[in-house]
């Protein structure tokens, strides 16, 4: 919890105002049956109708300052709770777009939209509760306690003897809620992810009658988090019925021992009517120390997960220039001896940190070795699984090589500025996202661009013809994941946007499956002569998007066993030729 006292310390004076102002509140409602009890006892003995009018109007004044001071009260808190999970939930989300490559994989995408919706709603109810029945219930409870010893210490006794059991019973269970709550929010993850994973392929599943599989999974994850969640429940219901119990069991007493007392003229009978009232507040009071200790169980969960992300610490920082690696080799872009692993579950949804720790790592790349000039073009063949989306990880370091250096214009990349780097670059990656907004935002995506560089980015890409069919043009808007698109649509409007900052560097990880091979070969054709001066980075499936490449590496399980020219690997690498002939017919 101490993660969200940076955010309200910033408050502090106004949370300080707002308790300020439930505590006058409270104790005013304190004063209300504390005056019945005069005017009953005392007033209305003098059989004048004056002084009971006037005692009556003071309680109605009294009950609509109550009623003032809370509301202003709440108000405040809810706004001041608003405000803070507002900034909260501004900086996790900065914080997730600055993880690294290795953090997003560890933490895993579902929890982190999970820390970002329910645990902040969690820490946001929390946050307004504290303000209010923080206050409000322990002033009730020992306001209460305290009236009715100066009333009569004799039935106030049974009171003193209950509310410590009370307040233990609800402190020692709400503790034990802390972990159950922790897994409630572990098991919403899992709820995400399987949401997250059908939504995103609701076609597939739809296509191959996957529904009741689906369900089945879904329903298999939502009932162990129900279970969780009942089980959570049900502990920090507990007090509930058992304060309400000992409650009955001491207002029993009361009655019983109050009615005894007043027949022997020990004590008045308004004084039993304002205990039965001040037992009431009490009760609340009580009840709302519960409901406080609940909020708190779930809150420690969730900040404790909501710190851990904000708090994470940046695992790929920037060198200083002389700490980098130098190089001798000539080129713009090198790649060094490269190799790296990926950690088990990088890359992985289902990633469980605690398997992290001791599992062995899966070698990825192995003495990966070439250089490309400036302007110059490479290719990058091999089966799935060979490596070579990570070479495009590590060139734009959302990870680093474990061993060996990336070089981009003779630098060291660890010793660029993350920010400065990626400028270079412009980059269209397997399964990339159409947003849900207008054409032109997707493509121009808050860049400078303007509309002659607009329009010159989706002519490169041959998305021209077909966004100019539509009525409204580039401000045609896009469904979520650009689903009222075509494959080949979506391509070109990726590489659309990928040319629309006319960047130094342009990756293209398999942006071109979708499309035919005639738009395949002019959009190449675009590319050359339009972006003549641009380093270029192809990754294909199919040998003619890169056979007129300056160079192109063949990879198999993360080695490189062939690298040259179309014709050289043609000649030389068995591997490649064997590709080419399957694709253009001519196996066998």
């Amino acid at each position: 919890m101490r993660f969200l006292w940076k955010y309200l310390k910033h408050d502090k004076w106004r949370i300080m105002g707002g308790m300020g102002l439930k505590l006058a509140g409270t104790l005013v409602e304190l004063l209300i049956p504390y005056i019945m009890e005069h005017l009953l006892d005392h007033v209305v003995r003098e059989k004048q109708v004056l002084p009971v009018l006037l005692w009556g109007g003071a309680m109605i004044l009294l009950a609509c300052a109550v009623r003032f001071l809370n509301v202003t009260a709440n108000r405040r808190a809810v706004r001041i709770a608003r405000n803070n999970i507002l900034k909260i939930r501004q900086d996790l989300f900065h914080a997730a777009l600055n993880l690294s490559g290795g953090q997003t994989d560890r933490i895993g995408m579902p929890s982190i939209i999970s820390r970002m919706t329910s645990d902040t709603y969690n820490v946001q109810s929390f946050m307004q509760s504290v303000q209010t029945l923080g206050i409000r219930a322990p002033i009730m409870l020992i306001g209460g306690i305290a009236v009715t010893l100066a009333m009569d210490a004799g039935l106030a006794l049974i009171l003193c003897i209950m509310a410590p059991i009370m307040i233990g019973l609800v402190v020692f269970i709400s503790f034990r809620g802390i972990p159950l709550y922790d897994m409630v929010q572990r098991g919403m993850d899992d709820i995400v992810r399987i949401m997250r994973e059908n939504i995103t392929g609701i076609r597939v599943v739809k296509a191959l009658s996957k529904e009741p599989f689906e369900m089945r999974r879904f329903g298999e994850a939502n009932n162990t988090t129900s279970r969780r969640d009942i089980k959570a429940g049900i502990t920090m219901a507990m007090p509930g019925p058992v304060v309400t119990l000992f409650l009955n069991i001491g207002l029993t007493l009361i009655v019983f021992i109050g009615a005894r007392r007043v027949n022997s003229g020990a004590t008045e009978p308004g004084v039993i009517l304002a205990f039965l009232t001040y037992f009431n507040m009490i009760l609340m009071g009580v009840m709302g120390l519960n409901r406080v200790f609940m909020m708190l169980s779930k809150a420690n969960a969730s900040a404790a997960r909501i710190a851990e992300l904000a708090e994470t610490e940046e695992d790929l920082p920037v060198l200083p220039a002389e700490a980098g690696a130098k190089t001798e080799r000539e080129g713009y872009i090198v790649f060094d001896h490269v190799s790296f692993t990926y950690a088990p579950g990088e890359g992985n949804a289902q990633y469980d940190a605690a398997a992290f720790a001791g599992s062995a790592r899966q070698q990825c790349l192995k003495d990966i070795d070439f250089t490309i000039r400036r302007g110059g073009s490479l290719g990058i063949i091999g089966a799935t699984g060979s490596g070579k989306t990570t070479i495009i990880n590590l060139l734009m370091r959302f990870y680093d090589a474990d061993e060996g250096h990336v070089f981009v214009d003779g630098r060291d990349i660890r010793t660029w500025d993350r920010d400065e780097l990626r400028r270079h670059f412009g980059a269209v990656f397997q399964n990339d996202t159409i947003f849900a907004a207008s054409i032109r935002e997707n493509v121009v995506f808050g860049r400078d661009v303007g509309d002659a560089g607009l329009e010159e980015a989706l002519a490169d890409a041959k998305a021209a013809d077909f966004v100019n069919g539509y009525m409204d043009g580039a401000d045609h808007e896009a469904a979520i994941h650009g689903s009222n698109f075509s494959g080949g649509q979506k391509q070109r409007l990726l590489i659309a946007r990928a040319l629309a900052a006319k960047p130094d560097i342009l990756v293209l990880d398999d942006a071109s499956s979708a499309l035919d091979y005639r738009t395949d070969a002019e959009l190449r054709k675009a590319i050359r002569e339009r972006h003549a001066d641009t380093t270029l980075i192809v990754i294909a499936q199919r040998i003619s998007s890169i056979m007129n490449l300056d160079e192109i590496i063949v990879l198999d399980e993360g080695e490189m066993i062939g690298r040259g020219t179309h014709e050289e690997l043609m000649r030389r690498c068995p591997e490649y030729r064997e590709i080419q002939q399957t694709q253009m017919g001519e196996a066998g």
